[in-house]
């Protein structure tokens, strides 16, 4: 006779009375090393032969099955859980039944019901949930196949917070949950690479920059590479751990978002990843690390190393970093007309005609009320918060 025993969850006080018999009666014990409590074997008696099944392969589990059968021994199948959730026991019993060995089983507590009991937790409460759902992961017993997609599909809606719209139809979604179905579809094949080709174009701007911070997190608990393609420049220093700016199929800067957005290596990165103002102009001295340099609009600084007297350069600064005044500013010649103010919500962007007419910004939190439209100023900077830029030939 072949009696497999529920161990319970752990404590081998934790037996059933029967379980216990079972141990103390069997010649022959198959016990589940890897999972079952080697201290329910104390229960034994000294000459009953003990076998550990995580060393054995299934087909030898059998056999030991057969020998014992054969020689009119008791076998006690030693193992975790219950045998109405299909698994090793389950499998085992399915080939005895073919064998027509005889079989009977003495189910343990459950090791989830253990553990509710020891937490003082409940798994159905009137009003929320009277279901419950135990799955388990593969392992040497295969998972079905229709099973094993109905958990991945379960693990995806988790993962983009959509469990409980699949049996939405698409027009019943709003525009952020089609994103995260579209986003969930790519995920579940477990790529190593994902390329988001403008993923969110398509969104406002209020739920885009949710996606946003939501793909962000995402990707950082995935811990796969997102590849990130956007013309959008605040959503690429949003997004990004590295940044490749391409211009005509030509990456001119890979580098962390500061570092694009602070030292721009060209004129097109300075100009197209964040708002700058650039001008162009010759070198006419330096000292100390500090480039004087010569541009239509008049004479400005920049920090800067390698650049020799009369050679082609281009000095860009950020709107937030510039500077204004009424009196002349020092070693700077930009004089300037306020043209107008722009309320941006965060920000106040102020635009300024120089003398060539070039038109620059700056921007402060708020109005810069020292000035109106048509006043003079002038304008300056920090020199080391400008950036120098070789020109291309």
């Amino acid at each position: 006779m072949v009696h497999f025993v529920g161990a319970g969850p752990g404590a081998p006080d934790l037996i059933t009375v029967r379980g216990k018999q079972y141990l103390e009666e069997a010649d022959v014990v198959i016990y589940a090393g890897s999972l079952v409590n080697p201290k329910l074997l104390e229960y034994t008696k000294d000459i009953c032969t003990i076998h550990n099944s995580a060393k054995m392969t299934l087909e030898e589990v059998i056999h030991v099955i057969e020998k014992a059968e054969a020689e009119g021994k008791t076998t006690v199948r030693l193992h975790t859980g219950d045998p109405c959730i299909y698994g090793a026991i389950r499998e085992q019993m399915d080939i005895l039944d073919e064998k027509n060995i005889a079989y009977d089983y003495c189910p343990g507590v459950s090791a989830f019901c253990g553990a509710a009991s020891a937490l003082n937790l409940e798994y159905t409460l009137p009003d929320i949930s009277q279901s419950v759902i135990i799955t388990r992961m593969e392992g040497r017993t295969p998972v079905p196949p229709k099973e094993e997609i109905s958990l991945r599909v379960n693990a995806m809606l988790d993962l983009v917070q959509l469990r409980g719209y699949e049996g939405r139809k698409p027009d019943a979604l709003s525009g952020g949950q089609k994103q995260r179905v579209a986003i969930a579809r790519a995920l579940i094949n477990d790529p190593k690479v994902l390329l988001l080709d403008e993923p969110l174009g398509a969104l406002d701007l209020k739920l885009r920059k949710q996606m946003q911070v939501e793909l962000k997190r995402l990707q950082k608990k995935l811990g796969i590479t997102f590849v990130y393609v956007t013309h959008d420049q605040e959503e690429a220093l949003t997004m990004s751990d590295r940044i490749a700016v391409m211009n005509e199929g030509i990456i001119e800067q890979l580098a962390s978002p500061m570092e694009i957005y602070d030292r721009p290596l060209t004129k097109f990165v300075a100009g197209f990843i964040g708002e700058s103002n650039i001008f162009d102009g010759k070198v006419t001295g330096s000292a100390n690390g500090i480039i004087e340099v010569e541009t239509h609009a008049g004479t400005v600084r920049v920090k800067g190393e390698g650049f020799e007297k009369g050679e082609a350069i281009h000095v860009s600064i950020r709107p937030e970093y510039i500077k204004v005044s009424r009196d002349n500013a020092e070693e700077f010649d930009l004089r300037g007309t306020v043209k107008d103010f722009i309320y941006m919500g965060t920000v106040v962007k102020t635009s300024v005609d120089l003398k060539d007419g070039t038109e620059i910004k700056y921007s402060r939190f708020e109005k810069d009320d020292d000035f109106r439209e048509g006043d003079t100023l002038s304008v300056y900077w920090n020199p080391e918060r400008a950036v120098a830029i070789k020109a291309v030939k």
